[in-house]
């Protein structure tokens, strides 16, 4: 597939620069991507992101600025935060962290001390390393302690997680992580959080576009403070949010500025405000409980062609496989499937007898091919594809995994991305 030049400037300025971006719009353009999440954004969100606002430096809040020449740029930036309070119905919204894993940072800062003890879910277990796991500065300058789930259903046991949060009596709980595929309690644990006297801070990162749509419970009502990023299935850029109650309003917007950062990055800030715009339209709402469908269709088709599932399925964009029973590791399926031109990371599974680095699983979703308009009737397919991909891996046949790419490309020609150049 030859897409047209797209960056005339920048391919006179920097042909290398430029070769390689487009070579990536080839690749995305032409593979089955399933890692849940990676995304599409749309051609506005783009233009957003590259507009002239990148010039422009803007230490503060709107009309707290310690900068002249904000009348644009405080604008965009309530523009965007009102548009998050509507859309998730929130007391607030703070827009500027810069991603993920700054925005938790920004919640300890907010309501804990070095020292104290934070509680999330384990990252083997499918939590984030930001929830106080050991590698992390969470887990370094706070005591973390983590939850798991269940090694029959691989479900949380919310008995465990009340037993743990009485003894250890956290300051924050986290709840939400990378690799649930089943629907969050929210309520279940604010029940926990305000019997241990915690604060609830719900990262829902990777689900936060199906909130926005009405296919996941939204824990609103429940979290004293809500994280995520803008990107994954919201389909805004690289960016993040922290939402919260009124009461902790100032507490989050000083601990994002000044306690971890400087100037927001505006470009930025203006793309997730076309992003959550975009949200807010009857088609998102299509998209996200397709989202959701797909990746219960894919589930049932890998099911009937033996794969393990962890927890035997989802309720939302995401599955998480463990390989163990086709006697693949998951790297080696990562990689072969890649060559494939289907595009998935390789993941631990709960209780995986194998390192990190070489683990048992692979985790895949649905939100991009979504986003390309495949709908549950062509899960039966993908799955197909996964399965003579894996079984390629295991027996090192590069041809069948040369002819499931042709197949993928050709598919792939049928249905163009959303933001990228076209034939």
């Amino acid at each position: 597939m030859t897409l047209p030049l797209s960056h005339p400037a920048l391919s006179a300025t920097d042909p290398e620069l430029a070769a390689l971006v487009g070579a990536e719009e080839q690749l995305q353009a032409g593979t089955l991507r399933l890692i849940p999440s990676e995304n599409y954004v749309s051609q506005a969100v783009l233009e957003a992101s590259g507009t002239v606002l990148q010039n422009k430096y803007s230490e503060g809040y709107a009309g707290r600025r310690y900068y002249e020449g904000q009348q644009n740029i405080d604008q965009v930036e309530r523009l965007a935060a009102d548009r998050a309070k509507a859309l998730f119905g929130v007391d607030h919204a703070n827009v500027q962290p810069y991603s993920g894993s700054p925005a938790n940072l920004a919640v300890y800062l907010a309501f804990a001390e070095p020292g104290d003890t934070v509680m999330g879910m384990a990252l083997p277990m499918g939590g984030h390393l930001t929830h106080g796991w050991g590698v992390s500065a969470t887990g370094k300058w706070f005591r973390g302690v983590q939850y798991g789930v269940r090694h029959d259903t691989g479900l949380i046991d919310f008995d465990e997680v009340r037993d743990l949060a009485l003894k250890e009596r956290p300051k924050l709980i986290f709840c939400g992580g990378t690799a649930l595929p089943r629907t969050i309690d929210f309520a279940a644990f604010a029940e926990i959080a305000r019997e241990s006297g915690a604060v609830l801070v719900a990262d829902v990162a990777h689900i936060a576009g199906l909130i926005a749509g009405g296919a996941h419970p939204s824990p609103v009502p429940h979290a004293d403070v809500i994280s995520t990023t803008t990107h994954k299935t919201l389909r805004g850029p690289r960016g993040a949010m922290l939402m919260s109650r009124e009461e902790h309003a100032k507490a989050i917007d000083k601990a994002v500025f000044p306690g971890l950062q400087g100037g927001p990055h505006n470009q930025t800030t203006a793309a997730i405000a076309v992003a959550l715009h975009e949200a807010a339209q009857p088609s998102f709402r299509d998209y996200a409980h397709a989202v959701v469908a797909n990746a219960r269709a894919l589930a049932d088709a890998l099911l009937a062609r033996g794969f393990e599932l962890v927890s035997g399925g989802t309720d939302n964009h995401l599955i998480l496989m463990d390989l163990t029973p086709k006697d693949v590791p998951g790297k080696v399926a990562a990689k072969a499937l890649d060559r494939a031109g289907i595009v998935v990371n390789y993941n631990t599974v709960p209780y995986d007898p194998r390192k990190p680095f070489d683990p048992s699983g692979v985790r895949i979703g649905t939100p991009s091919l979504t986003s390309r308009g495949l709908t549950a009737a062509h899960m039966p397919t993908v799955a197909e594809w996964i399965d003579r991909g894996v079984t390629a891996a295991r027996t090192g046949d590069e041809d069948a995994l040369a002819a499931i790419r042709a197949e993928v490309a050709d598919l792939m020609a049928a249905f163009p991305a959303p933001g990228l150049p076209t034939d």
